[in-house]
């Protein structure tokens, strides 16, 4: 669990680079430091209140933890007779270690939609405040035995239903993906949206970041099954298969539609398929996995244009890839799940019941997203048009990526 934890934290700067690839010259080290920024602003409040806001046992309504109960993690390590531990005998500051590293890969996904253009104090702001009102209550709610939990209402509405989200769909990336549209239709586009080619400016970045993303997303699902067992080694083999079968699924439609198959679109059906086996990693078969990959990647290689035709300026593409790879991941189990799915004989109940877990989670998110990014108005989120055009590194950083001189 300490190998997988680390490599969940890898996941971050893997997404720096990712994300740094995928922005100009001028902007990249922002792009960068914005996750390496989230790391230390979560990094710290997980400690404070984010485990307890997660996992405590006092429950506020079944939507989020007493921040207070095990605050500091005081309460949380040991007691009287020694270490606190888990059912199957981890230890829970380990289980701290692990949560922690969702929580920060989390809140970093959404940067990505907001390139070039925000305040890196803003930011760090609305990372605190969002980590806090938006990651930990759904965590809460879906592990944390909240109301999107086994125990909640949901698992009442067909017998033997329960929801399911493995290692994080709703949690993570409708979350996510849902705040980063959210986000951009709030702050609004980049100066020269629709009439400058935004290219990426270094690919061999995009592809490091990508296969760094790729190996620690095997201690984000594989580790999921908190055991060195089967359950593990199926959401290892699920994860390799369905991102395998999204790169392909990403391809095939580039050539179609562009006449290339692109190393961006290579990287990009890369996530696509992490994030649509994540909810979905221990419940469906190999098999099942490359049809889930191959419809993400064709999904997101689609849904990434959408921005153009309806005007949102998202810089990145989390809503075309996490938001869309995310929905479609945590409805398929629905279809896919070797136990309750409709595929195998389960009915309808477990597509039902996914369908509005997933429903919930976008309300929830993009209410709570909204109400903490006027919140933050007053300090201001963007730099001036005359900044952005001269370079975002050099107006929040003073510094540049390469020294051309």
């Amino acid at each position: 669990m300490l190998v997988s934890a680390s490599l969940v934290l890898l996941m971050t700067p893997g997404l720096a680079f990712f994300y740094g690839g995928m922005s100009r010259q001028k902007s990249v080290l922002n792009m960068m430091m914005m996750s390496f920024g989230t790391l230390g602003v979560v990094g710290v409040i997980y400690v404070l209140w984010g485990w307890s806001m997660s996992y405590a046992e006092e429950s506020i309504g079944g939507i989020f933890g007493n921040p207070f109960e095990q605050f500091g993690l005081n309460g949380a390590i040991y007691d009287s007779a020694g270490e606190y531990l888990l059912d199957g005998g981890l230890p829970v500051i380990v289980d701290v270690g692990f949560q922690a590293t969702f929580a920060i890969i989390t809140v970093a996904l959404i940067s990505g939609a907001l390139a070039e253009r925000v305040k890196f104090g803003t930011w760090l702001t609305f990372a605190a405040l969002w980590v806090t009102f938006a990651f930990f209550p759904m965590a809460h709610m879906v592990w944390g035995g909240g109301l999107l939990s086994e125990d909640g209402p949901f698992s009442d509405l067909f017998e033997g239903i329960e929801p399911i989200d493995f290692a994080g769909g709703t949690v993570v990336h409708i979350n996510a993906g849902v705040a980063a549209l959210v986000l951009a239709l709030i702050i609004g586009k980049r100066a020269g949206f629709g009439k400058t080619a935004y290219r990426p400016h270094n690919l061999p970045f995009v592809m490091l970041g990508a296969a760094l993303l790729w190996f620690g997303w095997f201690g984000f699902n594989a580790g999921s099954a908190y055991a060195a067992d089967g359950e593990a080694g199926l959401a290892w083999v699920n994860t390799t298969t369905a991102t395998a079968a999204a790169i392909l699924g990403w391809l095939l439609v580039e050539r179609i539609r562009d006449g290339k198959a692109t190393s961006l679109g290579a990287a990009s059906g890369i996530v696509a398929g992490l994030v649509a086996i994540t909810p979905a990693a221990g419940s469906i078969s190999p098999v099942g996995s490359i049809a889930l990959g191959a419809i993400a990647g064709a999904l997101s290689a689609l849904a990434v244009g959408l921005k153009f035709k309806f005007g949102y300026d998202d810089s990145l593409d989390v809503v075309g890839v996490h938001l869309v790879a995310g929905l479609w991941g945590t409805v398929a189990i629905g279809f896919l799940a070797t136990e309750t799915g409709l595929f195998y004989g389960g009915g309808i109940g477990q597509f039902v019941v996914q369908a509005l877990i997933a429903l919930v989670a976008i309300v929830f998110a993009a209410v709570v997203t909204v109400i903490i990014a006027y919140m933050v108005m007053p300090l201001g989120w963007r730099i001036s048009d005359e900044d952005e055009h001269r370079g975002i590194d050099e107006v929040e950083h003073a510094e540049s990526a390469y020294d051309l001189a």
